[in-house]
């Protein structure tokens, strides 16, 4: 068996890139949490409130020999508007932002080199946010899994429903089976 790679990117509301990540073949684990602020073991409500600095974000455990980096990064930036600061769709603060955190220099070149590859298809500068993981922080148990747990919430309905589908007509050839 291969080792796991782990990439960590925010999107907007985590439940929904959770959702999104969780399709995929080659995934192994998806954990939702918070990244990039300046407050230790940040709490749900205070990151929501914009007082830590944090972005909701989840982690993604992937087999390499199965999904790539660029593919962890395809499917991302096609799921939520890099262009759009501080927002995503209905949910505006920082703590929404676009974000992707890297782990090593490669993969800081990487994500630096689909961004400038990627750009010309967006008629607005992309803002992604891209940092080093310093620290994540696994968000409260009740938002793991959330979209699978919650299927029929109405913020799951209208918000993470459509990514999901979209990412299944989208991406069939990465589609766990």
């Amino acid at each position: 068996m291969t080792d796991t790679e782990t990439a960590t990117v925010a999107g907007g509301c985590f439940w929904c890139t959770e959702a999104v990540f969780k399709e995929l073949a080659g995934v192994e684990r998806v954990t939702s949490g918070y990244a990039g602020g300046h407050v230790e073991d940040p709490s749900y409500e205070a990151v929501c409130r914009g007082e830590t600095g944090h972005a909701e974000c989840v982690q993604v455990e992937y087999d390499p020999d199965v999904l790539s980096y660029e593919d962890v990064l395809t499917v991302f930036f096609s799921t939520h508007n890099p262009t759009t600061k501080d927002r995503e769709g209905p949910d505006v603060g920082s703590q929404y932002r676009s974000a992707v955190f890297y782990h090593d220099e490669a993969q800081r070149e990487a994500v630096e080199a689909f961004v400038d590859e990627i750009q010309s298809g967006y008629d607005d500068d992309i803002v992604t946010e891209i940092a080093p993981l310093e620290t994540f922080y696994e968000a409260e148990e009740y938002h793991q899994d959330y979209f699978e747990k919650n299927p029929n919430d109405a913020y799951c309905s209208v918000n993470a429903a459509p990514k999901v589908e979209k990412v299944r007509k989208q991406f069939q050839e990465l589609m766990a089976a």
